[in-house]
């Protein structure tokens, strides 16, 4: 496929319908475009109702924002997720064994395949987990990795989400909400069901559980509180796997143990999924001023006291310059290549890069090792020539802070529109669950869409929305 020309995974590139849209589209064909406006001002309305929402961070105070949900579900055949989902696997087994690589023997950098300052520098590279062997030998209990499509079997992984992956509350929200309004496009289609997430989810936590646990181990959601962006999510966990979801102050160490506080004293938690950042989990061992974790957490989590998902340390593996050397870390601890292929990348930090990207802003993607969101990146093609000077003196200060990718000419999918469908750009966010023995890939994942005809930003924070994720059963 050339470089200009977009798939579509409807139409595909010849205007001839897909075969996993077949049963949607005849659905659809016989559709009144009354009721489906009126179906898609509902679904924002229950969206409303339910307060599926998130913040959004400026020079003024957050704002929070309705998530747009779009009708219009994303189909992938069960043949196209089996490739798929083998692939994230062998990934997410790679991504493991190079975290307890570079926290222990650091055999990888001994072999040469990655160079040591790139972990000795890395921000995100945590000192306090080296040498401690979590419980179960599982580093990341909850994975999100960030897809995009080219082609009709092209598939390319964007990112890798180790550290704390958030979504998949939207996910679980656009397939409840497409059951209750469209009940017969399922007895049409026979879709696969992420229903269970949150029950597998709880399992999974549960079997990462310390020796030191006694009988069903106590699971607890740890979140920032009420003003984080995600905390819709939090909450929404917590109740669905039936767990506490607990704040810092709720927390303290009491006899090796970290115990929330209950009615009847304080009791012992087993598994601590969560939501807060390193350099804020513990105050003892990181940032003095944060108000966010628990003081000593990190001294009883060494100790075996505790389990914490995602381990501490984590995020070494989100980082985007680690990004660009996967396909070396997944040969190197799975001697096999990689299933999934990265896009292109360039590293600013090597000089023969830099020139590159230098001469090449236009045409290139530019994005921060450590950025999120959408947020601190360059999409040069879309870019005005003050926004790349910009950049450009951004990257000849600091050039080890920022990776290149070629613009990808992202698929795109339909949406619903006055006009009717109308194509739009969308990325591809699967959730993975881990613990001892299994990895537990759920059928579908968040797709994001970039809801403004042309863009290929699909980050809510920037004005994307999401829809549902079909996996057919083939």
């Amino acid at each position: 496929m050339s470089a200009t020309e977009i798939f579509d995974e409807m139409w595909g590139t010849d205007g001839q319908l897909r075969a996993p849209y077949s049963g949607f589209h005849d659905w659809f064909d016989n559709e009144d475009p009354g009721r489906l406006r009126a179906k898609q001002r509902e679904a924002e309305e229950l969206f409303r109702l339910t307060g599926i929402t998130f913040n959004v961070y400026g020079k003024a105070e957050a704002e929070e924002r309705l998530i747009p949900f779009d009708i219009i579900p994303r189909i992938i055949s069960g043949l196209e997720w089996t490739r798929l989902s083998r692939g994230i696997e062998q990934r997410v087994r790679a991504i493991n064994a190079f975290l307890h690589d570079i926290y222990h023997r650091q055999e990888i950098v001994k072999a040469g395949r990655i160079p040591e300052e790139m972990i000795r520098r890395n921000a995100a590279f945590l000192p306090h987990m080296i040498g401690v062997e979590p419980p179960g030998g599982v580093y990341t209990h909850i994975v999100g990795i960030d897809l995009v499509r080219t082609g009709p079997g092209e598939f390319f992984v964007l990112e890798d989400n180790a550290r704390t992956p958030s979504g998949v509350s939207y996910m679980l929200e656009n397939r409840e909400t497409m059951l209750r309004m469209f009940p017969e496009l399922f007895l049409r289609n026979r879709v696969r069901p992420v229903q269970t997430y949150p029950f597998d989810l709880r399992r999974s936590l549960a079997a990462c559980a310390p020796a030191c646990a006694e009988g069903d181990p106590v699971v607890a959601v740890l979140t920032p509180g009420i003003f984080n962006s995600a905390y819709f999510e939090h909450a929404f966990l917590a109740d669905q796997m039936g767990v506490e979801l607990v704040e810092g102050h709720d927390l303290r160490v009491v006899d090796g143990r970290v115990a929330m506080r209950t009615t009847r004293g304080y009791k012992p938690i087993d598994v601590l999924y969560r939501r807060v950042d390193d350099d804020f989990l513990d105050p003892l061992n990181f940032n003095p001023e944060s108000a966010l974790g628990v003081p000593g957490i990190m001294d009883v989590y060494r100790a075996g006291g505790i389990t914490i998902a995602n381990a501490p340390g984590t995020g070494i593996a989100d980082d985007k310059a680690i990004y660009s050397y996967m396909p070396e870390i997944v040969e190197f601890y799975t001697g096999e290549r990689p299933i999934l292929q990265n896009v292109q990348t360039w590293r600013c930090s090597e000089a023969d890069a830099l020139a590159y990207v230098l001469d090449h802003l236009e045409d290139l993607v530019v994005k921060e090792v450590h950025g999120s969101g959408g947020y601190g990146m360059l999409i040069g093609p879309t870019a005005s020539r003050k926004e790349i000077a910009t950049f450009r003196r951004k990257l000849t200060a600091r050039p080890g802070n920022y990776i290149a990718q070629p613009t990808l000419s992202l698929s795109t999918v339909p949406v619903f529109s006055r006009a009717g469908l109308a194509p739009r750009h969308v990325d591809l966010r699967p959730f993975v669950l881990v613990s001892p023995g299994r990895i537990n890939v759920t059928p579908g994942g968040l797709t994001r869409v970039a809801l403004k005809k042309g863009s290929l930003v699909v980050n809510s924070s920037q004005g994307g929305g999401t829809k549902d994720t079909w996996v057919l059963e083939d």
